[in-house]
């Protein structure tokens, strides 16, 4: 058995990447940019994509069928010249765009390829009940390792998938290379930050404001974020029927650092999301990242990010009341909240920065292709 890894190592990465910007498809980004991965591996690359934009995910369409019959044909030809060692694949779990990439998995075995999964999203679950989806998850996972983001997204997979068969690797993003100073600012400051859906837990987070508003509560509420199922109108509308406009301010989406400039003035950062396609939002360890308590809910793998009493809260899923309530005692105990903020900055430190990503990366991709009996981490 070979205890190292060479540059002629190769292994073909079929991902995605932005456009559009959501979660897999930056990370597909910082994999692709990575000196550490380009260094370690010989490596091509391919971009799964086919969605335009967010509210494309998910759908079909004849112009998507034509693109996808040209991504397998490309794919296969790129396979045939590169031979690479493993193919890397960064599939979707359920629905339609599940069908297209066991479509591109399947292709691959076929080919003779070792194959392994990275997913960035679940919902596995909601769907082997079915006849079809169980029959086709049977096949599609036989022989495969998988990475996940967090423990608890295990339980999606384990119908199919042995523990021993799984690896854990957390997403990790950029540091920054001084961590900014927080503004002083006369009221308790609270940041959502994500795209403008329903599923994001944008209403929840607006009746927590009210909730909080008659409770005689002073802060301010900034919602950062690019217009979705919620437009501005109806945000607005909602805002003034709450009398809340001068409690919360809408800013739409802000990039580099306008955005951020919102987490240099933040106190408490709130993510009520129950988005059905949740893993481990980027957006928490943005947060951690500048020294801020979070509130969240347990959706997907958002439990193995925020320490429970620690480095913030997690609260269940349409419940404003509930949140409220922990905005509540933050906005009470100041200085709980900045010390939960500190205890977070330095787990972030410890484990969800994008070298610590991109040594376990490597780490794992190492192991498969070189190790003919191991057991993942």
């Amino acid at each position: 058995m070979k205890n190292f890894i060479s540059k002629e190592s190769k292994i073909f990465f079929i991902l995605h990447m932005p456009p559009p910007v959501h979660g897999a498809a930056m990370m597909g980004k910082y994999i692709h940019d990575s000196r550490v991965i380009n260094k370690t591996f010989d490596c091509r690359y391919f971009n799964l994509t086919l969605a335009k934009n967010l509210q494309d995910i998910g759908k079909g369409g004849i112009r998507k069928f034509k693109d996808f019959i040209r991504q397998l044909w490309n794919i296969r030809k790129e396979v045939k010249a590169f031979q690479p060692d493993l193919c890397y694949v960064t599939p979707n779990a359920k629905g339609g765009a599940f069908y297209k990439d066991f479509v591109v998995v399947m292709m691959l075995k076929a080919m003779g390829q070792k194959v392994v999964i990275h997913y960035h999203n679940k919902g596995v679950t909601t769907r082997q009940h079915k006849f079809l989806d169980n029959f086709l998850y049977r096949n599609f996972f036989k022989n495969l390792k998988v990475i996940l983001l967090a423990e608890p997204l295990y339980q999606d997979i384990s119908k199919y998938v042995k523990r021993e068969n799984v690896s854990i690797c957390p997403n990790g993003i950029p540091t920054k290379e001084t961590s900014p100073l927080k503004m002083s600012h006369p009221d308790f400051n609270i940041l959502f930050l994500s795209n403008m859906m329903k599923e994001k837990g944008v209403w929840d987070l607006v009746e927590a404001c009210r909730l909080l508003k008659k409770e005689g509560k002073k802060f301010h509420c900034d919602f950062v974020g690019k217009w979705s199922d919620i437009t501005e109108t109806d945000f607005y509308s909602r805002i003034q029927e709450y009398g809340l406009e001068q409690y919360i301010t809408a800013h739409g989406a802000k990039y580099g650092d306008e955005k951020n400039a919102f987490f240099q003035k933040t106190d408490l950062f709130v993510f009520p999301t129950y988005y059905n396609n949740e893993c481990f939002p980027l957006v928490l360890l943005e947060a951690m990242e500048q020294g801020i308590a979070c509130i969240s809910t347990n959706e997907g793998g958002i439990s193995a990010i925020i320490q429970e009493g620690k480095t913030g809260y997690i609260v269940k899923k349409q419940e404003p009341q509930i949140l409220a309530g922990k905005i509540e005692y933050l906005i009470d105990h100041p200085d709980i909240c900045q010390q939960m903020g500190q205890t977070g900055k330095d787990r972030f430190d410890h484990e969800f920065t994008l070298d610590k990503f991109e040594n376990q990366i490597s780490k794992i991709l190492k192991k498969i292709i070189f190790q003919d009996k191991y057991h993942l981490i």
